[in-house]
């Protein structure tokens, strides 16, 4: 057995500030900032009101961003709750986006070409 740390905290502050990224995207109403935390070929599921899927390629998060702008009073809280040297999935609790709509977003990150981006976004939206 090693006694060797595997993932210093610098990498959790990469994926947090990926992550951030998303977040700071939803609160300008920026689909481009937005876009900056996830790879080209990501995909997103959720169930909209708990009861209807809505997914597909992450280009329908961008058009949902273009489509509602800004959301100014988004607070959000972002934890990893896992991560390697090429994997992380976080959990980002989130109040009153541009819908005014409250979410769980669970976004799985991986490492590629050294830089952290989400190559899939799960999610539950809360009623609103």
């Amino acid at each position: 057995m090693s006694n060797i740390k595997n993932v210093p905290v610098a990498e959790y502050d990469a994926v947090i500030e990926a992550a951030g990224k998303y977040v700071e995207g939803l609160r300008l109403g920026d689909a481009d900032v937005v876009a900056q935390a996830f790879h080209k070929d990501a995909v997103m599921y959720g169930l909209s009101n708990g009861t209807s899927l809505l997914g597909g390629p992450i280009g329908n998060l961008y058009d949902f961003v273009r489509a509602n702008g800004a959301a100014p009073d988004i607070k959000t809280h972002i934890d990893v709750l896992a991560i390697t040297p090429t994997t992380a999935v976080v959990r980002i609790d989130m109040e009153k986006d541009a819908i005014n709509a409250d979410y769980n977003d669970y976004l799985t990150f991986i490492k590629l070409d050294g830089r952290w981006q989400a190559i899939a976004k799960v999610f539950h939206q809360f009623g609103c």
